[in-house]
């Protein structure tokens, strides 16, 4: 496929466009402009069970559906299902007060669900999405078994640790005969646990899970540049660097620093929060840009602050909201505004683009919820209406270009006029993107507004209130 050029804003989309576009991000927002919190909640309820009677017709008790055929498809390993959608939507079932359907997923999830098959997976994905989910299911729920699961689970993830010599986990380990493999890993696969770990060893009352987890981010931490930033990958096995650019807050590495502030929250932990402010720090001095008036991240070399690339993840886009729950408001504004105009520009995000060149890296779009996740996140913060319009404006450019009779689906290409669409329903839909809208617009009484913590999976760690 031949590059697609995203608008290098004033060239193409024109100085009066581009005029109000601005002005309209700095106004005040007005509230009229969009319809009650109540019709909205209720629009994005319906929206997700419209998504969950399509999973449930067609895939029910596998991973993931295929929404436009009818399949199925094993997210972690082929011909092994964890169920991982019905895994996901538990607590957002719950949030939303769908009890009936609760019942029904926790039923499904004590009868089938078998954290010990074997099969190779892949450690991260595990964590976030199945240890996570039985959490907050069991924290939501106070089904027993539901952390019974969770706990066997994670005690069938531990090799990855145990058997590393630096203390920083494999990629991947096989469930059933503890057999380790991926030396090689990124630091959001390295450091994504201190949230699920922390939270099951509160539970349990076992420190196993907490202290393995919190010595694997501080063994990375620890291997930092004198400048304070961080590379891309490392060899588990030597220690060593593997990848030298410091491409925060992209992927692989977006939420190994997410992990930093959320378990200094979740526990109190002084060293991961001043941990999470000098990388922070470091990223903010040697990354940040503004071209053109925009906000964005550069790549780096990370002992030298050479520039090495301009390319922008949507999965970055989450860095918003972390930026002002981590107290830089100012640029999580600006950031935020950053991907606005682009979601602006396409109606629904694309996955990649070169902020410098314009050109589109990935013209795909996988129902990413990480530029909802910072609306949520920094409404939390600030109370202000503008999130809760761009919030609104994302849902109605899924809901018109994306939305199918079976469910949701992916796209293949947003720039298109008509978008072409894939084939699928990732499990995280049921997780994230419906259930940070839903807690925009529903002041759902299930959920803290004060206390509440998700994971970055979306996942409800702490601020659950059961009755």
């Amino acid at each position: 496929m031949h590059p697609v050029s995203l608008p290098r804003r004033r060239a193409v989309l024109g100085a009066a466009a581009v005029a109000t576009a601005g002005a309209a991000a700095s106004r005040p927002a007005r509230a009229a402009d969009l319809p009650t919190d109540a019709a909205i909640a209720k629009e994005v309820r319906d929206e997700f069970l419209h998504c969950w009677e399509g999973y449930k017709r067609a895939a029910w008790g596998y991973d993931e559906v295929r929404p436009v055929s009818g399949g199925r498809h094993d997210f972690f390993a082929g011909g092994h299902t964890f169920g991982l959608s019905i895994v996901e939507a538990l607590d957002t079932l719950w949030l939303m007060e769908l009890d009936d359907e609760v019942k029904l997923a926790a039923d499904w999830i004590e009868a089938h669900f078998d954290p010990t098959v074997d099969a190779e997976v892949q450690v991260f994905e595990v964590v976030i999405r199945l240890v996570g989910g039985l959490l907050a299911g069991y924290l939501c729920t106070g089904r027993p078994k539901l952390l019974s699961l969770c706990r066997t689970l994670a005690d069938r993830l531990l090799p990855a640790f145990t058997k590393s010599p630096t203390e920083m986990p494999y990629r991947y380990v096989n469930l059933r005969t503890g057999a380790v493999s991926g030396a090689t890993s990124p630091l959001a696969e390295i450091g994504t646990n201190l949230a699920e770990f922390g939270v099951l060893s509160r539970l349990t009352g076992d420190d196993k899970y907490w202290s393995r987890a919190k010595r694997a981010s501080l063994a990375v931490a620890a291997r930092r540049s004198s400048l304070g930033l961080l590379g891309t990958t490392l060899n588990v096995e030597s220690g060593r660097w593997t990848d030298t650019t410091s491409c925060a807050p992209n992927p692989p590495v977006d939420s190994f620093y997410e992990y930093l502030w959320l378990g200094s929250q979740l526990f109190d932990d002084q060293e991961l929060r001043d941990l999470y402010r000098l990388l922070t720090n470091a990223v903010l001095k040697y990354q940040l840009v503004r071209p053109n008036g925009y906000t964005y991240f550069r790549q780096v070399d990370y002992a030298s602050g050479k520039a090495l690339g301009h390319a922008q993840s949507e999965l970055g886009s989450f860095y918003a909201g972390l930026l002002g729950k981590g107290g830089d408001l100012s640029t999580a504004r600006e950031y935020y505004r950053s991907w606005t105009t682009t979601l602006d520009t396409f109606r629904v995000l694309p996955e990649a683009f070169d902020y410098e060149s314009g050109k589109i890296h990935n013209a795909r779009n996988d129902l990413r919820p990480e530029y909802v996740n910072s609306s949520l996140d920094l409404w939390r913060l600030t109370g202000d209406v503008e999130f809760k319009q761009s919030a609104y404006r994302y849902l109605q450019g899924l809901k018109s270009n994306l939305r199918v009779a079976g469910g949701y689906t992916v796209a293949e290409d947003v720039t298109t006029s008509r978008m072409r669409l894939g084939d699928l329903t990732p499990g995280y839909l049921f997780a994230e993107n419906f259930k940070y809208l839903y807690l925009m617009f529903a002041a759902a009484p299930r959920f803290d507004y004060r206390t509440g913590l998700l994971s970055t999976e979306g996942k409800l760690l702490r601020g659950a209130v059961r009755t």
